[in-house]
C-alpha cells in the first residue's frame, strides 16, 4: 500500500478547483487498489466544508492548523508540510504549480533530500520501475521530455494548472477528516507579516475564462488593447496578453499567458499579433480552439492554430468584431 499526499489549497472562503484537479492527478497514479489519498490543507479552520474532498476521491482530508498558519510564510508552511509529511510517510507528494507550490514544494524537496519534478503536464506509472514518469516542458518549452524518478522513496511533483481535468464526485466512498495540531517555533520564523493589499480584478478570471482574446507585440501600443477588450466583453471572455506585452508595460503581468504566466485552457483561444513563440505557446496549449490573426504568414502561431488569418489586424478585427456583434 503506498501513501499519496496532495498538499491542497485553500482560496478565502471557497475550495480552491487545484484541489479537484491534483485528485484527479492523484487516482490516475493509483496502482492498488488500497492506495491511499490523503489531502492536507494549511491553516485553515473550516472543517466542515473541507469534508466534501471526501466524495472525490480522497480517503483523509487533513486540516494542518497553528496560529501561523493564517497568515502565508513560506517558513510556517515548509515546517508544518514537513511534519504532516514525517506523520504519512508518503511515497508520491503533488503539489500545483501555484505561489505555494512553487515556493514550498522545492524547499520540502531539499529538507528532505530527495528530487522534484517542476511543471509536469502529465503523470503516469512506469510499468517496470513502478515510479512516476513525468512528463515536462523543457528549453523554455520548445520540447517537452520525460523522466523517471530513480532510487528514491519519496517523488515529488509540482503539476501545471489546468492540466488534468478536475475529478467528479465519486459514489459510495467513505474518508475521515481530521486535524494536525502542528509545532512551530516562532523563532524559525524569518519573516513576518506586515500587510495585505487587495486588488480589484476586473471581468472573468483568465485562468477559468472559456473565450480569452490575447494580443501580442504585433498590435503595436496600448491603447490597441481597447479592440481586444470589446471583443472579449462581446463574447464574454476575457483579455490576456504575450510576456512582450507585460514586459513593454501595455498590461499588467496578471494578463501574461505562456511558460513564466499563466496556464489557460479556454474552449477559444483567439490571438492578435501574437507570433507564437514557444514559451507563449505554454501557456496555452491545452486550448480547445486556437484562431490567430497576424500580418506574418510564416509566424509560428499558424503551425498550431486551428484557424488563421494572414493580414493587418486593423483591417480584419473591427469587421470581426461587427460580425460577432450581429450574431449575438
Amino acid at each position: 500500500m503506498a501513501n499519496i499526499l496532495i498538499f491542497g489549497e485553500a482560496s478565502g472562503e471557497e475550495i480552491s478547483s487545484i484541489n479537484y484537479e491534483l485528485l484527479s492527478a492523484a487516482n490516475k497514479l493509483k496502482v492498488n487498489i488500497d492506495d491511499q489519498i490523503i489531502v492536507a490543507i494549511l491553516g485553515v479552520n473550516n472543517s466542515k466544508k473541507y469534508d466534501e474532498l471526501l466524495s472525490y476521491g480522497a480517503q483523509t482530508v487533513c486540516l494542518v492548523k497553528d496560529d501561523l498558519l493564517n497568515r502565508s510564510n513560506t517558513d510556517a508552511f515548509l515546517n508544518a508540510s514537513k511534519q504532516v509529511v514525517d506523520k504519512f510517510k508518503p511515497q508520491i507528494i503533488l503539489f500545483a504549480k501555484t505561489d505555494l507550490g512553487r515556493d514550498i514544494a522545492p524547499r520540502l524537496a531539499f529538507k528532505l533530500g530527495v528530487p522534484v519534478a517542476q511543471d509536469c503536464i502529465d503523470l503516469e506509472i512506469d510499468k517496470d520501475s513502478q515510479k512516476i514518469k513525468v512528463t515536462r516542458p523543457v528549453y523554455g518549452g520548445s520540447a517537452i521530455a520525460k523522466f523517471i524518478f530513480e532510487n528514491v522513496d519519496i517523488q515529488i511533483a509540482i503539476v501545471r494548472p489546468k492540466i488534468f481535468e478536475p475529478i467528479l464526485p465519486i459514489e459510495n466512498t467513505s474518508g475521515e477528516l481530521i486535524e494536525l495540531n502542528v509545532e512551530l517555533d516562532k523563532e524559525s520564523i524569518r519573516t513576518k507579516f506586515i500587510e495585505e493589499v487587495l486588488k480589484e480584478s476586473e471581468g472573468i478570471p483568465l485562468e477559468s475564462a472559456k473565450v480569452v482574446v490575447a494580443g501580442g507585440r504585433g498590435l503595436g501600443d496600448a491603447k490597441n488593447f481597447d479592440s481586444l477588450k470589446e471583443l472579449a466583453k462581446i463574447l464574454g471572455g476575457a483579455v490576456g496578453a504575450s510576456r512582450a506585452v507585460c514586459d513593454a508595460g501595455w498590461l499588467d503581468h496578471e494578463y501574461q499567458i505562456g511558460l513564466t504566466g499563466k496556464t489557460i485552457t479556454p474552449d477559444l483561444y483567439i490571438t492578435v499579433g501574437i507570433s507564437g513563440a514557444s514559451q507563449h505557446m505554454a501557456g496555452c496549449s491545452n486550448s480547445k480552439n486556437i484562431v490567430a490573426i497576424n500580418k506574418d504568414a510564416n509566424a509560428n502561431i499558424f503551425s498550431l492554430a486551428n484557424y488563421g488569418v494572414v493580414g493587418d489586424w486593423n483591417t480584419i478585427l473591427p469587421a470581426f468584431i461587427e460580425a460577432v456583434r450581429e450574431l449575438n
